[in-house]
């Protein structure tokens, strides 16, 4: 006699039994301090791959102070960092760096010394003679500004040309992930356009974005998620369309400091959250 025959799952069931996709970065219960001071207490977030999520809060949050932490310029006093999967916590700067995870930290990340084509080709090492001229090709073409002053010193130029040089060199060899730190900091508006241009550039070619910025507009129109951070703790995180209204509550445009004056009335069912004191 035959076996009665078994049907397959629901879709939606099947969907539901598959493993959840790791995140790009998942940052676990992370502790800092520079000396004495304590800096980050517990800060958990993560990066999907292929998404921009931007970190965003007061001057003195300590948003810096995590790009640092992820790169390994600072080391963690507790909690986990994994890339890609792998654990990095403990890992030199160099090493993440070599394994996809780059930072462009605030200010001028350039060889001053050096010409624009040379600061490139010096982020192309190792990579054959053709990719190298599809590389730069690429990065000239997302920033013609910098085509015409190739052979120029990179120090001699804007504050806003060398913002676009640091990220030029991501776009010429794009890595898994991009942490950008300020990178409005003292640009005039349509060179700050311009630099945001090429950060969408650099998202559709497949890097993922963690993009740490005071100006909270520019941010949202980029980032799917945000992350709001003050007192160097994570108040909310989620999707950008969900949680913006209450980030721009918290973090009016422009405003240094958080504004934790009560907010509209709401519906019944919950009071506006209030930041946590530090």
């Amino acid at each position: 006699m035959t076996a009665p025959r078994t049907l397959p799952p629901p879709a939606s069931d099947r969907r539901l039994a598959q493993p959840e996709r790791l995140p790009l970065l998942d940052v676990q219960g992370v502790e800092a301090a520079y000396g004495p001071y304590r800096a980050l207490f517990g800060v958990s977030f993560s990066v999907p791959a292929g998404s921009a999520v931007a970190l965003v809060g007061p001057n003195g949050a300590g948003k810096t102070t995590v790009a640092r932490v992820i790169s390994g310029l600072l080391r963690a006093s507790a909690g986990t960092i994994a890339f890609d999967g792998q654990e990095i916590t403990r890992w030199p700067a160099w090493r993440i760096a070599r394994a996809g995870l780059v930072h462009a930290p605030e200010g001028r990340s350039v060889f001053a010394s050096l010409s624009v084509e040379e600061n490139l080709v010096l982020a192309l090492k190792g990579v054959n003679h053709r990719a190298q001229a599809e590389a730069l090709e690429r990065a000239y073409g997302a920033f013609e500004h910098l085509a015409r002053r190739k052979d120029q010193q990179a120090g001699t130029l804007s504050g806003g040309e060398q913002r676009m040089l640091s990220l030029a060199k991501v776009l010429a060899l794009p890595r898994r992930l991009l942490v950008v730190d300020e990178v409005s900091l003292g640009l005039a508006p349509a060179v700050v356009d311009e630099v945001f241009d090429a950060m969408r550039q650099i998202l559709r070619a497949g890097t993922s974005i963690l993009v740490v910025e005071q100006h909270v507009e520019r941010a949202l129109a980029l980032a799917e998620r945000v992350v709001l951070l003050a007192h160097g703790r994570v108040l909310r995180e989620g999707p950008t369309a969900e949680i913006a209204p209450e980030v721009s509550r918290l973090l009016p445009t422009g405003a240094g400091t958080l504004n934790t004056s009560p907010a509209a009335p709401q519906q019944p069912g919950g009071e506006p959250d209030r930041p946590e004191a530090e």
